[in-house]
């Protein structure tokens, strides 16, 4: 016991104590998770930072201590995002026949996503800057945030946003998929993963990876395209109106 002490000592006080509980955490609830069956109430995202929150308060551990070794982790997101495109690669024959639709797609769900999003923040009477920080929600999260600064809204509220509208993509998705009974064909995986990734991001590109492999790729597609199109597209239509 005073061997363990000792030993937690030492990791709170150094940047391996962000990179062991995340690690140490996430296995630990994966493993629940396919326990689980993947329940969706079980997603491993929502549930580390959870556990992860709950340890931090507890410890009486601040959050820049622990991201200064979590963000060892947090790098590999960059990569992790890149590597979605061999899939792509992989299904260059079907981009190739259904880039049109796909864009248009694109350009309509993140249009809904945007729009409904400041449409109901109005409707509540929501500070300026806040509603502001919305209008990114459905973007990975580094790319909201950057927009977000371009706009006028808060950084850090928008990544707050980005992680909630994340989760929530993934824990209702399939269910709304098998309401709406979206065929588990190759189309209907592509319309799946599309959706997933336009609305819900990366969290909902990792969901979709899980249903199938088509889902995961088109998901990854959505997910950059969003990126590329809200840069874009919100920043200048915020400086026309």
């Amino acid at each position: 016991m005073p061997k363990f002490v000792d030993l937690w000592i030492y990791l709170s006080a150094t940047p391996l104590f962000g990179l062991t509980a995340t690690l140490m955490v996430y296995v630990l609830v994966q493993a629940a998770y396919s326990r689980l069956d993947q329940a969706a109430w079980a997603n491993p995202v929502l549930w580390s930072v959870v556990v992860l929150a709950c340890l931090l308060t507890l410890t009486g551990e601040d959050y820049q201590t622990y991201f200064s070794g979590a963000q060892f982790i947090h790098f590999l997101l960059g990569p992790a995002v890149v590597a979605l495109a061999w899939p792509l690669w992989e299904r260059r024959t079907a981009l190739l026949m259904h880039w049109r639709t796909l864009l248009l797609a694109a350009l309509v769900g993140g249009t809904a996503a945007s729009s409904s999003a400041l449409a109901l923040g109005w409707a509540l009477g929501l500070p300026h800057d806040v509603v502001l920080s919305l209008a990114p929600k459905s973007v990975t999260t580094p790319v909201a945030m950057g927009i977000a600064d371009k706009i006028g809204g808060i950084p850090a509220l928008t990544a707050v946003f980005t992680v909630i509208t994340g989760m929530v993509g993934a824990l209702s998705g399939n269910a709304l998929m098998g309401w709406i009974k979206v065929p588990k064909t190759a189309h209907g995986w592509m319309a799946q993963g599309f959706a997933f990734g336009t609305a819900a991001h990366g969290i909902g590109a990792a969901c979709a990876l899980e249903n199938d492999a088509d889902a995961g790729a088109y998901a990854g597609l959505a997910l950059g395209l969003q990126a590329v199109l809200a840069s874009l597209l919100i920043p200048l239509l915020f400086w026309l109106f």
